[in-house]
Parts: structure tokens; sequence; C-alpha cells
């Protein structure tokens, strides 16, 4: 049984993440916290043994770390004793903090795909420019890797396995919806790392669409659903790292990708876009100096875990799947709502982060249990999803379904 971890971030998705570790630690052992600025881990431990989060009395400790420098995480994970590895940091450190856990022996766990910041949307499947090229050296080495297993990419590929499996004879396509029907307050901002956020948006749309890459800009594709609890509500095909696994482990024809936006946010997005502020290449200022845009722009917004005290409202995130099942036209929904000021409550997080957070510490609870402690490299699709989906259930994201029998929970 693997325990102790070593949670790499220090954002509001690293503090939901430390909150259900601490909630969980009488079987994942120690907390480590660990980013370049060891006071936004400290400020995390603070909330957690302010709210009582821990489970048992057990070690939560903050360290700083360059998650950049192997050696350096190397270190850390054999000084903590971490054999469980969480990394929520930027996307641009997965393949440093991968590298190390490949060499100490601990299991790895994160809930983006790895970006490389001189580069935006590459040619698909992203994974294989990346995560995949590690799959036959965690082989070899007997390394349990899971990738992507936040949300989206993450729940949304656990509920397309269980559809694939349980509920279709053959599945035409995968429809992911993210909604998030809340409201921060604020002029503008985005909800987790604004840096990764518009660079999401910037620059072509992948899709999965008969069985091939499909390239589209974004804001070009839209439709509109009405979804349970949050009603009417129009979402834009977007790139997103789901669709690059799904379309490879599956076999369904067609998977895309949908998330909501308000006018406001598009039209400030387009102002920003078509002055160059989102651009990730240097620039230099009229005085000499170099400067991104991007990160420019990253540091006038406000912290994404700032708005989490006054976020009202609702997020609803699930598959549109359709497929033929007993040669009948089937379509299910599977989906989950959370609450922003619930989420506020219970971890101090919204409730983005919240959804983002949860299923990390899920998953190394199963691999702390030896479900899922698979010893080679997986995408959530491939891993056995209703163990997964009954642990959500228990932990605050809980499941339903929505078909030609009703919207029900479900569970397994």
């Amino acid at each position: 049984m693997k325990k102790n971890v070593l949670i790499i971030g220090a954002g509001g998705v690293a503090q939901v993440v430390a909150h259900k570790c601490a909630q969980h630690n009488d079987v994942l052992g120690n907390i480590h916290i660990a980013s370049r600025t060891v006071e936004k881990c400290q400020k995390i431990i603070d909330s957690v043994r302010e709210k009582g989060s821990l489970k048992v009395a057990g070690e939560l400790q903050a360290h700083a770390l360059d998650a950049l420098d192997i050696e350096a995480t190397k270190a850390l994970i054999d000084k903590t004793q971490s054999q469980l590895v969480i990394n929520v940091g930027s996307a641009f450190v997965n393949m440093s903090v991968l590298q190390a856990c490949i060499e100490t022996g601990a299991a790895y766990l994160d809930t983006a795909i790895h970006e490389d910041p001189a580069k935006i949307c590459e040619n698909p499947p992203w994974y294989a420019n990346y995560e995949w090229k590690r799959k036959a050296i965690c082989e070899e080495k007997g390394i349990t890797a899971i990738l992507g297993v936040g949300f989206d990419p993450g729940v949304v590929n656990a509920y397309a396995a269980v559809a694939v499996k349980e509920y279709f004879d053959s599945v035409d396509s995968i429809d992911i919806i993210d909604i998030n029907a809340g409201s921060h307050g604020r002029y503008f901002a985005t909800n987790f790392d604004p840096e990764i956020n518009f660079r999401e948006f910037t620059g072509r749309v992948w899709s999965w669409q008969n069985n091939e890459w499909v390239q589209n800009r974004m804001f070009e594709v839209k439709r509109t659903d009405d979804l349970p609890v949050v009603g009417s509500q129009t979402s834009y095909m977007t790139g997103h790292d789901e669709v690059h696994s799904l379309s490879q482990n599956l076999g369904v024809p067609n998977v895309r990708f949908w998330m909501g936006f308000g006018e406001h946010y598009i039209n400030v997005f387009t102002i920003l876009k078509n002055l160059g502020l989102l651009s990730e290449q240097p620039v230099k200022t009229a005085e000499g100096l170099e400067v991104v845009p991007l990160k420019v722009v990253k540091a006038v917004l406000p912290d994404p875990a700032s708005l989490a005290p006054t976020y009202s409202g609702k997020t609803c995130i699930g598959d549109v799947v359709k497929g033929k099942k007993d040669g009948q036209d089937k379509e299910v929904f599977i989906y989950n709502v959370a609450d922003h000021a619930e989420a506020y409550a219970e971890v101090g997080s919204q409730g983005i982060s919240y959804t983002a957070g949860v299923p990390p510490v899920a998953a190394a609870l199963l691999i702390a249990s030896g479900e899922w402690d698979v010893k080679h490299m997986a995408n959530v699709e491939e891993l056995d999803p209703k163990p997964f989906i009954n642990l959500l259930n228990e932990m605050g994201l809980p499941t339903r379904i929505k078909d030609e029998q009703g919207d029900r929970p479900l569970s397994f």
C-alpha cells in the first residue's frame, strides 16, 4: 500500500487537494505541499488546520521547490518518503515531475496535459508529444502514472468509459459539455491559471470527427443545450486534453469538447487577443524591457483563488453520449453539478477548483488501495471507472445519469 502524499503546486486546486488528502490522511499518511512560494503552501496548511480537515493526527508540511528542477524534486520525494505525487502545479512542469517520479518510484498523478511555454495548440494527439513518450519507461520500471485525473480531463473520461462499456452496443459520439453558471462578481477573471486558460483558446480548436482530426477557430462552432439545474446554456467547441486521449483509446468516431462562455468574456477575450496581449512570445518595451504579454495580463488579473469567498451559482459538467443499444438509437447524459458556495464552505475554494481537486485525491486513494496501482502509465478511460465514480459520490462530486429512464443518481 502506497502512503504519504507530495502535492506540487499551491493554487486553488492544490488547496482542495490538501483538504481532501487531510480528510483521508488515515489512508494517505503524511501530507507535504511544495511550490516556488513556500508562503502559499503554508497558507493552505493554515486553512486545513483552521477547518479541522485532518481526519487523524498527522504530518502536514510546506516546502519551497522549483518543480522544473528534477534533482530537487527527487530529493524532496525521498526526504518526505512520498509514494504518491499529485502534480497540480503549472502544466509546464509535468514532464519534470513525471521524470522525478520515474526515478524515485513514486506514483504520479496530474490534472492537465504538459505544455511547452513557447508552443500553443501543437499537433494532435497532444499526449503523444510529451507524456506518452514515457509509457515504455513507466512500464519497464513499474511506475503508476495516471494522466489527466481532474474533472475535465479526468472524471469525464470515466463517464465516457462507463457509457461505452455499460450503456451502449456501439457509440457514435461523445460530447463533453462544461458549463459554469456561477458568478464571481468581478469585471473579468479566469477560474484557473489565466496563462493556461488563455493558451487553450488562442490557438487552433482540435476535435475528433469521423475518425480524423478537424481544425476550427475558437468561438466558430457553438451549441445550446437544456441542462439539469443550470437550464439553457450555450457552449462553444474548444480544444481540450481529453479529446486527445479518448479519441485514441475508446474507438469512438466523434469526440468533441464544449465550454460555456458569456458574451462579456468573449468580448474581453477578443479585444485582448486582437491587441496582441495574449501572445506567449516576448516583446520589448520602449524602455528595452523584455516581457511576455500573456504573463503581464496574468499578473494584472485576479488570482483565481481570490474569487472563492463571493462566488455563487453552480457548475454542470458531463458527457452527452449517443449510439446504439439493441438496435435502437440511444442517448445518455452522465454529469455532475457542483455548488461554488458549498465548495467554499467546505475547503475555502470555488467550485471550479473543487471539481478539479477532488478527483486526483480519489485516484490517490485507489492507488493506495491497489485498485488503480497499475504499474504503468494510463489515462483515466483505460482504468476501471466504477470504483472511481463510487468514491467521488462519497467525496462531494456525486454523479447523475439522464436517459430514457429519467434523471437519477449513478453508482455501482
